[in-house]
């Protein structure tokens, strides 16, 4: 069994090496799946008029505008996320994954789009929000399960990009089985350098604790791809 001190240590040692290309592809991937749960709140007050006895709102109409504005901005963000963002993803677990043994540059992000396996890519991260997103209807709990479970999955298909979705899940939720404690404990522990980024204004993200993190899992994957061809369900 992996320990959380051992991933770490190898993390370090891997994006220090390739420095400048951990930090950028780091940022990529932070702002991607960051930048979609950012949500933002309008409010106006405006002019009350009668007009012959109706009543009409100018401050209902300009809401109205920033809520249907909100709504076209928020799908194409969901669209980019489904075709695009998913895929950066997918290509920078695979730049962290390849980063640990040989040199590569922040062009790995783009992987996914040069595989020939575009589409399945997509399929399968989409899946992985889909699936996520509708057990945490069933509370907070689930959701957070589901997201461990299926925690293998952009790091598996970035290195399997042609992988059947339902074969990606499976390894995924065989490599979790037991982790997802530790899994949890292990996201708990960069608690530390999450404050230290805030009190930075996000350089501390940003230039050490984002690459730190995505190499610390990173390892994690390579750990449990070890243990995986040890037990033979993948080949």
């Amino acid at each position: 069994m992996w320990n959380r001190m051992s991933l770490k240590m190898r993390a370090k040692q891997a994006f220090r090496r390739n420095y400048w290309s951990a930090v950028a592809v780091a940022l990529v991937m932070s702002i991607i799946t960051t930048i979609f749960y950012a949500s933002g709140s309008n409010g106006a007050r405006g002019r009350h008029s009668f007009y012959g006895g109706g009543y009409f709102s100018e401050s209902s109409l300009i809401y109205a505008t920033v809520i249907a504005a909100a709504g076209v901005l928020g799908a194409g963000m969901v669209v980019f996320d489904v075709f695009v963002g998913n895929v950066l993803i997918a290509g920078g677990c695979r730049f962290f994954v390849l980063n640990q043994t040989e040199p590569v540059t922040a062009g790995t992000l783009a992987y996914g789009f040069k595989s020939g396996n575009y589409g399945n890519i997509v399929l399968i991260m989409f899946l992985r929000d889909l699936f996520t997103a509708l057990w945490s209807l069933l509370f907070i709990v689930p959701g957070i399960i589901k997201h461990y479970e299926y925690l293998m999955v952009p790091y598996i298909i970035a290195e399997n990009p042609g992988m059947p979705r339902e074969e990606a899940f499976l390894i995924s939720n065989k490599m979790m089985m037991g982790q997802k404690w530790e899994a949890f404990v292990l996201d708990l522990s960069f608690i530390g350098w999450g404050i230290l980024t805030v009190m930075t204004g996000g350089i501390v993200g940003v230039f050490y604790a984002e690459p730190y993190r995505q190499a610390t899992f990173a390892e994690l994957y390579s750990f449990n791809r070890a243990m995986a061809y040890q037990n033979g369900y993948i080949r």
